[in-house]
């Protein structure tokens, strides 16, 4: 059980990776043919804003020394250097085993957290210098 006035437990976050739609940003499944397109929205997936490569402040918009310039970024192209663009995000779900789930036999980890004042600080701080 962690004594709610102590130091608090760091929280460790898991992070995911997931390719996402450049257009509607939805998570889209591993499984999915890059050939084909967006699930929820339906734009193309094989084009450049999809690829990692991909960079609008470079020549030709491409990090990759490509022969001539696709014109159109969003649209479906053959390109051969093409490779889907991977983010990894935080994970913000609650884990069952965080610290705030233990401080109480019968509470869940979705109560809110204690109320406190401006004084609960004070003393808390007065407290680190009695002797």
């Amino acid at each position: 059980m962690q004594d709610p006035s102590g130091p608090r437990l760091p929280r460790l976050v898991q992070s995911v990776a997931a390719s996402r739609c450049y257009s509607c940003s939805v998570a889209l499944p591993t499984d999915v043919d890059f050939k084909g397109t967006c699930p929820k929205c339906g734009v193309a997936l094989h084009c450049c804003k999809q690829c990692t490569f991909f960079e609008p402040s470079t020549r030709f918009q491409c990090t990759k020394p490509i022969p001539a310039r696709i014109p159109y970024k969003d649209q479906v192209n053959q390109c051969e250097l093409f490779n889907p663009r991977v983010t990894v995000s935080r994970d913000g779900a609650p884990q069952a085993a965080s610290g705030s789930a233990g401080l109480g036999s019968g509470t869940k980890a979705s109560t809110p957290p204690v109320i406190r004042t401006s004084n609960d600080a004070r003393t808390a701080f007065d407290n680190l210098f009695k002797k």
